[in-house]
């Protein structure tokens, strides 16, 4: 049922959106694990195996980590796979194709998470100014009180950033999708390889390693031997 798929994604979305930096940091937040869950709940978890494959590289050197506020990928793997698994009928598409145009609208959407989790530590700095008061008079309840609300607001924000996804990239995609979806299906092959590519590209950018250029370069050159052999 499609109301059941979205109350389920999204309550992923929460979740995994917490486990991002308010609570837990279990890494169910990375899309290689965001995506596959969704997936296996909605009862599709090999397209979610595969959304979090094609993602996981591109952010695997932006954590969020100390006041570093990177787009949101967690949320951006969960829409990711609902779109592919809910919307195949109505763009006539199916498969890889399929696959590919909805993670390549939903990626450029991962900002908007990133401007909800920053008005979310915003609203939480202003919590703390609120807790040291209350712990100034010694009142504990309110002191907990702010910790919650404080929790409450990541989970609005990743809840929030889901939804927008979502919607954004349900109306981009029946926009889009008559124009697209040829070209894409035409190139999926190569777009399916540009992916780990340009991820691995990314790392070895962000490594304080000699010779990074020459690595990416045999890195490539050995991809496409394999491809070729195979």
């Amino acid at each position: 049922m499609p109301a059941a798929d979205y109350l389920i994604s999204g309550a992923v979305a929460v979740g995994a959106g917490l486990d991002r930096t308010a609570a837990l940091q279990i890494m169910i937040s990375r899309p290689i694990v965001a995506a596959p869950l969704t997936g296996w709940l909605l009862g599709e978890p090999l397209v979610g195996l595969q959304v979090g494959a094609l993602l996981e590289l591109l952010w695997l050197g932006r954590l969020p980590v100390g006041a570093a506020i990177p787009p949101d990928d967690t949320q951006v793997a969960v829409a990711s796979t609902l779109l592919t698994i809910t919307m195949g009928e109505s763009l006539a598409l199916s498969g890889l194709p399929l696959l590919l145009l909805c993670t390549l609208v939903a990626m450029p959407l991962g900002k908007i998470g990133q401007l909800a989790e920053r008005l979310a530590r915003d609203w939480n700095g202003r919590l703390l100014i609120v807790a040291e008061t209350a712990l100034e008079a010694g009142d504990l309840a309110a002191a907990e009180r702010s910790h919650l609300w404080g929790l409450a607001h990541f989970a609005l924000a990743s809840l929030a950033s889901f939804a927008v996804i979502v919607l954004t990239g349900t109306l981009t995609l029946h926009a889009l999708a008559p124009l697209l979806a040829g070209p894409v299906e035409a190139a999926a092959g190569g777009l399916r390889l540009t992916f780990p590519l340009v991820g691995i590209a990314i790392i070895l950018g962000s490594l304080n390693v000699k010779r990074a250029r020459t690595l990416f370069g045999a890195s490539f050159a050995t991809t496409l031997l394999l491809l070729w052999l195979l």
